[in-house]
């Protein structure tokens, strides 16, 4: 079999997403407004989804400040009804998928012996089945089309406990990260690159009762070598790298983004 030897053109274009349609779910989300603002700078028109349209339109006035289209869709990730229409809305404007991040998701603390069964449930709804529903909606496009990229967000708390009250999303970044796995394998025959972007902790709205408490910001400060929280924006280049043809070769992979926490 004869191999390609690439030019130097198509190396300095690796990362050009032009001419490429995304798919942000969560996208009003702190990681996911990133994701999806990173994708825009690179070409790719995005689509953006959450529950609330009011905070998607405004996300999407910033996204759209790189000159590609942008449309806002709200959409209930958890719901495989709701999800289908929204990847079906995004063929119709657009005509295709090329790229999903799955970003949709929650996160509630409590110790394990006193988590709520019901709050529990709605975790592993958010984060797992909302990423398979995702995942399964926009993969039906991209396997008739004859490919894609997608990216999921798993966690360092998907390979390591930590003492914070994390027994469900932990469980569900766990889950999330041999999802990204299964369906690599599974879809690889369909050249459809299924990765994971795995942080740790950043600032987001939801986490800043965590990180504003000096106790709490001691002890996970103390499993990051690097030093520091990371900002939303440190996930852009991941993001950019997953989604464009510069991982063509790679997937199953799950990407951490963390400072160094998982090292040692």
């Amino acid at each position: 079999m004869e191999r390609e030897i690439w030019s130097l053109e198509r190396m300095r274009g690796l990362f050009d997403l032009a001419g490429k349609v995304a798919i942000v779910t969560g996208g009003s989300g702190a990681f996911g407004h990133a994701a999806a603002k990173g994708l825009a700078a690179f070409g790719a028109d995005v689509v953006i989804t959450s529950r609330r349209l009011e905070k998607l339109e405004t996300a999407a006035a910033d996204i759209g400040a790189a000159g590609t289209k942008v449309l806002p869709i709200s959409c209930d990730a958890t719901d495989a009804d709701s999800v289908e229409a929204m990847v079906q809305k995004t063929v119709d404007e657009f005509g295709k998928v090329d790229i999903l991040v799955s970003a949709a998701g929650q996160a509630n603390r409590f110790a394990a012996e006193e988590f709520p069964i019901d709050e529990w449930q709605k975790v592993m709804d958010s984060l797992v089945k909302g990423t398979y529903i995702a995942c399964q909606a926009a993969g039906k496009r991209m396997i008739a089309q004859g490919g894609g990229k997608i990216i999921t967000v798993g966690s360092v708390r998907g390979e390591l406990g930590h003492p914070g009250g994390y027994s469900a999303y932990g469980t569900a970044k766990g889950a999330v990260h041999l999802l990204t796995k299964q369906l690599a394998t599974e879809w690889a025959k369909y050249h459809i690159n299924v990765n994971s972007i795995a942080p740790c902790i950043f600032w987001t709205p939801l986490t800043q009762q965590v990180l504003d408490d000096p106790e709490l910001y001691k002890i996970f400060m103390q499993r990051i070598p690097w030093g520091r929280a990371a900002d939303p924006q440190d996930f852009i280049g991941a993001a950019v790298y997953l989604a464009s043809a510069a991982s063509d070769f790679v997937t199953g992979d799950i990407l951490m983004v963390d400072g160094g926490s998982t090292a040692g």
